[in-house]
């Protein structure tokens, strides 16, 4: 146990490290954005003030995430991690917006930056982002790994910039900087909006990818004295924890030993199928479920017995 807290605090450091690293040098992007007259600059830092909340997010969660569940939150506060997704989604969509008002006009009417001074600032960004990757490099968390990915992607958007500023040193191309916002906007918008649409279907309680509630449901069924299963619904709590909750209809002769042998056999299979915490509710089969349809999606089985697989018996 004590192994696991190790990784988590060493996590949480590098996360910090890389959060304050971020932070100061956006702001530091910011100005020098101003100053050099640049819309790519200008691109990047809203791109990393939106990494500098996320980096945020990712530090303190990664400190509550050790704390257990209470009555407040009863599943414990991993959650939260979607909260500080969506924020920083908005604060990077909000700021992607303002910089595409920007450039487009420039791509008509170019204005020429100061080609030393976006040279300057992508070596430092290389550098800066550079550092916080081998900080998090070796990082066994999901959190961090994430962002050290993350912060990997804004080392390459600098070194686009830098390879602008270079030709910028030698030819007098003003179109180039605002083309270049509008390339790194639209690839950070558009990776944002992908994350988003999948953490909006983790808070809506969606099904989680690649979970096949058929084949949970089938290998239920195959257990000694399962005569069917319904109202099967599997949500995410932060995209890598999934729930799953299920009502089994068992044989009015399966005994207290059988029952409790079958909740063993469930746990292996849930487990099997990735799910962290589950909850089976076991109905005999002369008894009448006190779940109605009406409370089930579309595809959702009938309160009635589903016939399935009895195991073969030697």
């Amino acid at each position: 146990m004590g192994h696991d807290h190790h990784h988590v605090h060493d996590d949480s450091g590098s996360i910090g490290f890389a959060f304050i690293l971020n932070l100061v040098f956006a702001i530091i992007e910011f100005i020098g954005g101003i100053y050099t007259n640049s819309l790519a600059i200008m691109a990047d830092a809203i791109h990393d003030l939106g990494d500098s909340v996320a980096l945020g997010s990712a530090w303190l969660l990664e400190r509550l995430s050790l704390k257990r569940g209470d009555r407040f939150f009863t599943y414990g506060y991993r959650r939260f991690s979607l909260l500080g997704a969506v924020i920083s989604a908005g604060v990077i969509i909000a700021g992607s917006v303002f910089i595409l008002f920007k450039a487009v006009p420039r791509l008509f009417s170019p204005e020429l930056p100061h080609a030393p001074g976006m040279l300057a600032l992508a070596v430092a960004g290389i550098v800066v982002n550079g550092a916080a990757v081998l900080r998090l490099r070796g990082a066994s968390g999901m959190n961090a790994r994430m962002v050290a990915w993350h912060l990997m992607e804004d080392v390459l958007g600098w070194a686009a910039v830098l390879a602008v500023s270079v030709v910028l040193l030698f030819r007098d191309i003003p179109v180039l900087d605002p083309l270049l916002s509008i390339i790194i906007t639209a690839y950070i918008l558009a990776n944002v909006l992908r994350n988003l649409g999948k953490t909006l279907g983790i808070f809506l309680q969606g099904v989680p990818a690649n979970t096949d509630i058929e084949g949970i449901e089938r290998d239920l069924r195959a257990c000694a004295h399962v005569l069917g299963t319904h109202h099967t619904h599997v949500w995410s709590m932060d995209g890598t924890r999934h729930v799953l909750t299920t009502h089994v209809v068992v044989d009015s002769c399966a005994t207290r030993e059988d029952i409790l042998q079958l909740k063993e056999r469930f746990r292996a299979i849930l487990a099997k199928h990735g799910m962290s915490h589950s909850t089976v509710e076991i109905e005999y089969s002369d008894e009448e479920c006190r779940i109605g349809d009406d409370t089930c999606g579309s595809d959702a089985r009938s309160c009635r017995a589903v016939p399935g697989d009895r195991d073969k018996r030697s």
